[in-house]
């Protein structure tokens, strides 16, 4: 297949996705390391690529941007920008050899944390009450990890949140895209001024991903949720699968 189909295709399916359940990352990285980019490029574009659709939900949400946890939102920005910052910086020290063993777990985190993160985050809500060191050092961890990968680092915020103060999902939705957003984009533009963005792909599965969005905003209001959930699911898990055998199959 051409890298250039491939490479828009992938875009087109991952925005479908994210728009209805997530794991678009789970389309992108593949189909960019296929298309022969190396794997933390791909990593740093695939990021680079999905970040207009997530800053544009963001956006869709800045009326309901309130504290989390008992705080505002300006010392969670800030923890979030430095969090981004220090997993850009971990992911551009990271050898492309060392990060091809790393990637499968990081995939299968990500894999678990769709499968359970929103039930998790029920079931703590309130478990737990966390002081301002310790909320802010959970928000400092989950952003390091949204600047080097971040795949599901939305819902792993969720959960972390709920279990630390007990407040309503739907009312953290606001908070949680504005930090995944923040963490987000200091790691671009690190990866920017590294020049480790695969422009040349990055910018194809860019518009693309935001046709997919956007299509699927509109579909995603006639598609059982179920369905939906369950086919993501199963392309995050086969993802998941191929590169544990590529990793460390024979």
């Amino acid at each position: 297949m051409d890298s250039t189909l491939l490479i828009a295709g992938a875009g087109l399916l991952a925005g479908f996705m994210n728009a209805l359940a997530g794991g678009g990352t789970f389309v992108t990285l593949p189909a960019l390391i296929t298309a022969g980019v190396p794997s933390v490029i791909a990593n740093a574009t695939s990021s680079t690529a999905l970040y207009p659709a997530g800053l544009a939900g963001a956006w869709v949400y800045r009326k309901q941007m309130g504290g989390v946890c008992g705080l505002g939102v300006r010392p969670l920005l800030i923890v979030s920008l430095a969090g981004g910052l220090v997993g850009s910086l971990l992911l551009l020290w990271t050898p492309s050899r060392v990060f091809d063993s790393i990637l499968p777990w990081l995939l299968l985190l990500a894999t678990v944390t769709l499968a359970f993160g929103r039930k998790v985050g029920v079931a703590l809500q309130g478990r737990v009450h966390g002081n301002a060191p310790i909320i802010l050092s959970v928000q400092m961890a989950l952003s390091i990890y949204g600047g080097y990968f971040g795949g599901g680092v939305g819902l792993m915020m969720l959960a972390a949140w709920s279990l630390l103060d007990g407040g309503e999902i739907k009312a953290l939705t606001g908070p949680r895209m504005l930090m995944v957003n923040a963490a987000n984009t200091v790691a671009i533009l690190m990866f920017a001024i590294a020049r480790i963005i695969d422009w040349r792909h990055g910018l194809i599965m860019m518009a693309a991903a935001l046709i997919g969005g956007y299509s699927g905003a509109h579909l995603g209001r006639r598609l059982d949720p179920a369905l939906v959930r369950v086919v993501t699911l199963v392309v995050a898990s086969g993802m998941t699968a191929a590169f544990f055998w590529k990793a460390y199959g024979s």
